[in-house]
């Protein structure tokens, strides 16, 4: 197989490089002009004044009165800070109100900038989502240095969820096995995919989740790559693999359809910005035993 090294993805931190330097909650907040990530419920708020961007520098009065904000780093040695709208809000007409997967869809910003508002929209939905035990009840508070929150009742420690996730390329000669979800766009096919189970590893995940969604068995699993995915919080990890046996049966309560499709007449897919997307273009257009 060719060594090709994984690509560095949207809403993984290398697509930002030096430019930002995480705090942990807890950390001061100097109370700096920065930069704000401001989301309303779902959405994100951009200015869309010049181009589509963060808010910068001081608030603007719309927003200014609000006390929901979380420092999350600097960039470029300027503060970023989430800010919370509520769900009904006003938002003045020359900002854009978007959700985040629609803004990653439409290539609205950058891709260090994404990143950057992906990272966010995982600490808001963290912060969102802990502060109640979810064995007693009672509020939490921080623990310094980390994102995590310690029971204030029963001392019960809780860390962000981060859900594993894998997809898998699965070829046969020429052909490769895609399926379709009745949500995706029309006729739209990606790559096998779905959630780790307890007791499972990640191998283990990638054969059963290809055998029940299209009866498929697999060998020769490799692991080519993995990508952060804050929809809501999923690690994604890509394997290529071959056939091994068996014939299409399809859930139907997954999908709407498998097939397996010839290298050079592949359907419409999504983004090489999503590790499926980079994986049908790196690997699906070459066999793998090709230079």
């Amino acid at each position: 197989m060719r060594d090709i090294e994984p690509s560095c993805l949207p809403f993984s931190s290398c697509m930002m490089g030096d430019n930002f330097v995480a705090v942990r909650q807890g950390e001061a907040d100097n109370g700096e002009p920065g930069i704000w990530i401001v989301f309303r419920g779902d959405a994100l708020v951009l200015n869309s004044g010049e181009g589509n961007a963060f808010i910068e520098g001081m608030l603007p009065e719309w927003a200014a009165t609000l006390d929901s904000r979380i420092l999350i780093g600097t960039w470029k040695g300027r503060p970023v800070r989430i800010l919370e709208l509520g769900a009904d809000s006003q938002v003045p007409q020359e900002y854009l109100v978007e959700p985040l997967l629609q803004i990653f869809l439409r290539y609205v910003l950058p891709d260090h900038f994404l990143t950057l508002a992906g990272l966010a929209q995982q600490i808001l939905e963290w912060e969102r989502k802990s502060r109640i035990c979810s064995r007693c009840g009672s509020l939490m508070n921080e623990i310094a240095g980390s994102w995590g929150k310690r029971c204030r009742e029963c001392g019960a420690e809780h860390f962000p969820h981060i859900h594993p996730c894998t997809l898998v390329l699965v070829s046969r000669g020429d052909e490769l096995l895609l399926v379709r979800k009745a949500e995706w766009p029309a006729g739209y096919y990606s790559i096998p995919s779905g959630f780790c189970d307890f007791g499972e590893s990640l191998e283990e995940c990638a054969r059963r989740e290809v055998k029940e969604e299209t009866g498929i068995l697999i060998r020769n699993l490799r692991y080519v790559g993995s990508q952060s995915w804050p929809f809501p919080a999923q690690l994604m990890a890509g394997y290529t693999a071959d056939y091994a046996g068996g014939e299409l049966s399809i859930d139907l309560d997954e999908l709407e359809d498998a097939a397996w499709f010839r290298r050079d007449a592949l359907p419409p897919t999504f983004s090489d910005k999503s590790i499926a997307g980079w994986m049908l273009v790196t690997f699906g257009k070459i066999p793998p035993d090709q230079p």
